[in-house]
């Protein structure tokens, strides 16, 4: 009787619990017109269970309201059109989850995709199937382009690569004092984790760079005023995920550039069209993002347009960004099919750039694709080589990752640091938005390049230190001072932020089980600092660095309380380790991350910050499951 009435307890408790009720809403359209369809038909399931049905309005919108936090799926039918369907949306308390839909024709969907004629420069292709590759983008107009060497080895395996990452460990001060590594301004990771989260599925572990994490977000330091192109913001807090130790957060604002002083820009769109790019979230998507940025354009800019599948080719010689049609034109004409040859596409586009190259002006390449380059000089240190002559050459690189499936993560951050350049990706529409909208000029403005960051910490106050994330940004100590030594660039505007982890000389060492030396000794200098911070940058165009070095007490970190660009970075920070699983993450949880990431959201302008807490909301679930 007692097991009976536990249970009905257990039931009563059940059906009254009431949850935050969330919704489900967007609207549907038409890939190929964009025109919105009114009266499509859209089912909402909750395991396999039919929830509700609804049509949408004159304007193509829908809405279920009220809906418990759990997993959904949506299905949408209308006549004439391939179904849409997505499963596991994963809905929190109080979550409104918001979505776009394009239906595709019937028609279209079931004809076989061939590459077409662009009527735009291209590359002749010889009846033999041999290749007759232009010097440039004149001469070679009317030329079609066919390719019948279709690899569709993609559809079937999941062949996405990522570099091993192995995490930085403590070091002791009083053995190892120096900390040097070059910054990266890189936010790849973070729209790709938001990926794997948003399809219900936890990133690989090697996907998750956590300094690119932190940079993904603004933070609100302090202009630069003096001599130099940025500014630095030190602060010292409480370590969350391990109370005895604490945090030391670096920050350097980038001097922001008003649009009409930036230099004229002479930009080459390498666009990726082989058969892996005929997915919705990679060409089509590609080509939305491209057209933000040529809205963005001056007429003193200029673009071209290089593709490569089967073969490479220009569809586009330089064109005045006045001539927004006619560079419209050219990209609405791509469509995607046959193998990839990335290294000859890449070779074409540097040569068309140092074509056009502009003195004293911003010359880069824009590489758009997934990353899968299989056919022809595609060779990694080929490329790389490649991209570091046309480096020191003044013509830098920008990399645009789309897709998943067979995405090549690895190759393209490999690729973009060897260029001068960033590196994202993009994964829907709102993070085009966000690159070329409204940070186009910190994207393709470089305001100083070469920028590494050496920290030597006085073992009399720092026992133990470790560096968390840029792992593949670690320099050695006498790189620092060799001006030949590549590192990472600020563009305009840009915030680049690092995480110390710090065990105080009072603390408890716990990371190195090293016998002490034999036949030396080290003597600690008497000395109120904590450390010594210097930076070594050099201007655009020049390649003599300049120092900036500063001695760093604790009274200069400490703060009555920590500020909101602390509370954001260390919880994404958090959220990173948790998303690694890292030997480090202590007592670190989701609820932690989610208590700061509420405190340091502040106005959130863009609404990043209440997306990032979104994100962690469904991480947190899906962790359980």
């Amino acid at each position: 009787m007692k097991t009976k009435l536990f249970l009905i307890g257990i039931a009563l408790a059940i059906t009254t619990m009431s949850f935050a009720a969330g919704s489900i809403s967007g609207t549907v359209g038409d890939n190929s017109t964009g025109n919105s369809i009114s009266g499509a038909e859209v089912k909402l399931y909750n395991m396999s269970i039919i929830v509700s049905t609804l049509k949408t309005d004159n304007i193509g919108a829908f809405e279920f309201k009220e809906l418990d936090p759990g997993v959904y799926s949506i299905r949408v039918n209308y006549s004439g059109y391939v179904e849409y369907y997505e499963k596991n949306i994963i809905l929190a308390e109080n979550q409104h989850h918001r979505m776009t839909v394009f239906l595709d024709l019937t028609l279209l969907a079931a004809e076989e995709k061939e590459m077409v004629d662009y009527s735009v420069s291209y590359v002749k292709t010889k009846a033999d199937g041999g290749r007759v590759q232009s010097p440039s983008c004149e001469g070679n107009s009317g030329y079609v382009y066919s390719s019948y060497d279709v690899d569709d080895s993609y559809i079937e395996h999941n062949t996405e690569s990522y570099d091993f990452i192995q995490e930085n460990n403590f070091k002791k001060s009083i053995d190892d004092p120096l900390s040097t590594f070059s910054i990266d301004v890189d936010r790849a990771s973070y729209a790709n984790v938001r990926r794997f989260i948003n399809s219900s599925t936890m990133p690989y572990k090697d996907a998750v760079r956590i300094e690119e994490m932190i940079n993904y977000f603004d933070y609100d330091y302090e202009n630069p005023k003096g001599e130099h192109p940025f500014a630095t913001h030190l602060e010292l807090g409480d370590c969350p995920w391990n109370s005895k130790n604490k945090l030391l957060m670096i920050g350097i604002q980038g001097e922001s550039i008003a649009e009409e002083s930036i230099p004229p820009c002479n930009l080459v769109f390498l666009i990726d069209v082989s058969g892996s790019m005929d997915y919705d979230n990679k060409l089509p998507l590609l080509k939305k993002s491209f057209r933000i940025l040529v809205d963005k354009l001056r007429p003193e800019d200029k673009v071209s347009i290089v593709v490569y599948a089967g073969a490479a080719g220009c569809v586009l010689p330089s064109t005045s960004g006045k001539d927004k049609n006619k560079i419209l034109a050219a990209l609405d004409k791509l469509s995607a099919g046959g193998s990839t040859a990335g290294g000859e596409g890449i070779e074409l586009a540097y040569k068309i750039a140092v074509e056009n190259f502009i003195e004293d002006g911003n010359n880069r390449v824009i590489l758009a694709s997934d990353g899968d380059f299989n056919v022809g000089a595609s060779s990694d240190g080929e490329m790389e080589r490649l991209i570091e002559s046309k480096r020191d050459q003044g013509v830098y690189l920008t990399i645009l990752g789309f897709g998943m499936g067979n995405y090549k993560d690895s190759k393209m951050e490999k690729l973009s640091n060897k260029g001068n350049g960033n590196y994202a990706y993009i994964d829907n529409i709102m993070e085009s938005n966000k690159i070329f909208g409204q940070e186009l000029w910190g994207t393709l403005y470089t305001i100083a390049k070469d920028v590494k960051i050496q920290i030597e910490f006085n073992p009399g106050k720092v026992k133990e230190y470790r560096l968390i994330g840029y792992e593949n940004r670690m320099l050695n100590k006498e790189d620092f001072n060799d001006d030949k030594k590549d590192a990472g660039e600020i563009g305009s505007g840009h915030t680049v932020t690092a995480i110390y982890e710090l065990v105080m000389a009072d603390g408890e060492s716990g990371s190195s089980n090293v016998d002490p030396l034999n036949y030396q000794t080290s003597q600690i200098v008497n000395s109120d600092d904590i450390m010594t911070l210097k930076i070594r940058y050099k201007k655009p165009g020049q390649e003599t660095s300049r120092l900036i070095s500063s001695k760093v007490t604790v009274k200069d970190l400490v703060k009555k309380d920590n500020s909101s660009n602390f509370l954001l970075a260390v919880s994404v920070a958090e959220y990173g380790m948790l998303l690694r699983d890292s030997e480090f993450k202590g007592s670190a949880s989701y609820d932690h991350v989610l208590l700061w990431a509420k405190k340091a959201k502040g106005e959130d302008e863009y609404g990043y910050i209440t997306e990032f807490i979104s994100l962690v909301e469904k991480t947190k679930l899906l962790a359980k499951l």
